[in-house]
């Protein structure tokens, strides 16, 4: 049962909570467990294993049913949330179960109705976080009567349909969310076919920026109708806006950066991976006089000239997600050395970067490594292990390390002495990832005593990820005999990022 699982978290509550008879007593079981500590336990547990839970008895039931569990709720049951069959049931659930201490709340498409949102309105004050699904619908509910919504929300997340307007959900609600400091508009990206279809608007994002003036962090991800005129219209409204991603909007070519950071003085995080930006509009930006701080300009096909003119001008960048660019070359670390300010740097990413040569980065890490919190060095073929075992011990406050390509190289991968130089130089790592492939790995069969010392010295590694492979097995045996089960993982279901780092990573994240 997975609540044994986690009583050894609950080990030092229950020494104090304990009666004298029940110290007394020869047989300690979980029924005799004072009614906090089960509900410590609970809060571990998953909505749908705290339902499992609730048919075991009645003191378990009450104990399952109380609001202190439910606080955060989803009920997404595709996306590891609660299942539930009816508006009915909702309803109830809403009423008895979540009440003033529902926080956050996920709905699929079938639940978003205008009864469940009045209901929510009247009986969960204290809501803040929602997220709203729609990318599954084909139509909509009829909102006509939609007269109440939650007037607290600080964060809001609609997945669009690539196909179901919303305006008229939209204009039901822009009286109630002004008080948004956090949005996020989910499109289709990951959905999209080949062949070009007809794209459709399906929200009005120019009327929706007037009804939320308070916008700290807007994420507009995978979005094909977003557009630079969006970005303007956003930033001709949002004074206070310090976080900007539009990662994977296509149609972004950077036009309106200039006036965005024009009227956006706060603005420290923009966020571009993946979208069309040409480098005439980035070399207009008087990148000088901004406050950015944070950069991502992955896979967007900078020329050098636009990499160099911005990395020199830019006075006080801490991150830099500059992977799979051809124009990302020798001469552009050379002139941000010597020319630019680097020397506020804590994560940098060159992902895929096969312009780089080996010596250009070792001479960047030799000057600026001691300062970096995430290293990612993935992707290139030339960057083997003799660069980072030589690199490692100038890392030594790196948090993220990011390594290796899953391309089959012509050389071999020491594993051993890798993990081991990891382990002696970087105690603070909190998350790595090794991409080899595993038949590069090569490893001897004292390989246990490195990926002790590695498990033994990094003591706040939380995540570990590895190619599936003989060496993954190893590794994931190894820490799972100590304990530690939820550290190594396979690249299949994790990837490490340098996202970690954003000041506003925890407002980013959606699911």
């Amino acid at each position: 049962m997975d609540v044994w699982g986690t009583l050894d978290l609950t080990t030092a509550i229950v020494r104090d909570d304990l009666n004298s008879s029940f110290r007394r007593s020869k047989k300690i079981t979980i029924e005799k467990l004072p009614d906090k500590v089960l509900l410590h336990i609970f809060s571990y547990l998953s909505h749908k294993e705290i339902c499992r839970m609730a048919k075991v008895c009645k003191k378990w039931r009450l104990i399952a049913y109380d609001t202190k569990l439910w606080k955060n709720v989803s009920l997404r049951p595709e996306i590891s949330g609660l299942h539930v069959g009816s508006l009915e049931s909702l309803l109830a659930l809403i009423s008895i179960r979540f009440g003033p201490s529902l926080r956050y709340i996920e709905l699929p498409i079938e639940l978003i109705t205008h009864t469940v949102l009045h209901e929510l309105a009247n009986k969960c004050p204290n809501l803040t976080h929602m997220l709203l699904d729609f990318s599954t619908a084909m139509q909509l509910h009829d909102f006509s009567e939609l007269q109440a919504f939650p007037t607290k929300l600080r964060y809001l997340c609609i997945c669009l349909s690539e196909v179901i307007f919303m305006e008229g959900f939209m204009r039901k609600i822009y009286n109630f969310i002004n008080g948004l400091e956090i949005l996020h508009l989910i499109g289709t990206y990951e959905k999209i076919e080949e062949e070009e279809e007809e794209i459709y608007e399906v929200i009005n994002v120019h009327k929706l920026k007037s009804a939320t003036p308070n916008l700290r962090v807007i994420n507009l991800y995978g979005i094909n109708f977003v557009d630079d005129s969006h970005i303007d219209a956003f930033s001709s409204n949002c004074i206070q806006l310090e976080c900007l991603a539009v990662n994977y909007c296509a149609k972004v070519t950077g036009s309106t950066l200039k006036t965005l950071f024009q009227r956006s003085r706060r603005l420290k995080c923009l966020l571009m991976n993946g979208t069309n930006l040409q480098s005439d509009y980035l070399i207009q930006v008087e990148w000088e006089k901004c406050s950015l701080q944070e950069l991502d300009i992955t896979a967007t096909d900078l020329s050098t000239e636009a990499l160099q003119d911005m990395l020199t001008r830019l006075p006080g960048l801490r991150f830099l997600s500059a992977g799979q660019l051809n124009g990302f070359n020798d001469s552009v670390l050379k002139v941000w050395m010597e020319a630019g300010n680097p020397r506020n740097l804590v994560a940098l990413d060159l992902d895929s970067s096969d312009n780089l040569s080996e010596d250009a980065i070792y001479k960047f890490l030799c000057k600026h490594g001691h300062q970096l919190w995430g290293l990612g060095l993935s992707g290139m073929t030339h960057i083997t292990d003799s660069l980072w075992q030589t690199v490692l011990p100038i890392l030594t406050n790196a948090k993220i390390v990011v390594m290796g390509t899953q391309e089959r190289l012509g050389v071999n991968i020491l594993v051993d002495q890798l993990m081991d130089t990891i382990a002696r130089s970087c105690p603070i790592v909190e998350r790595l990832e090794l991409r080899w492939d595993p038949d590069n790995l090569r490893f001897s069969d004292k390989s246990q005593k490195a990926i002790d010392t590695l498990r033994v010295k990094c003591l706040k590694l939380k995540c570990l990820s590895l190619s599936d492979g003989r060496y993954y097995e190893i590794v994931k045996a190894n820490f799972e005999r100590a304990d530690r089960m939820t550290v190594v993982r396979t690249l299949t279901n994790c990837r490490v990022s340098n996202y970690y780092l954003l000041s506003n990573y925890k407002d980013l994240v959606f699911n």
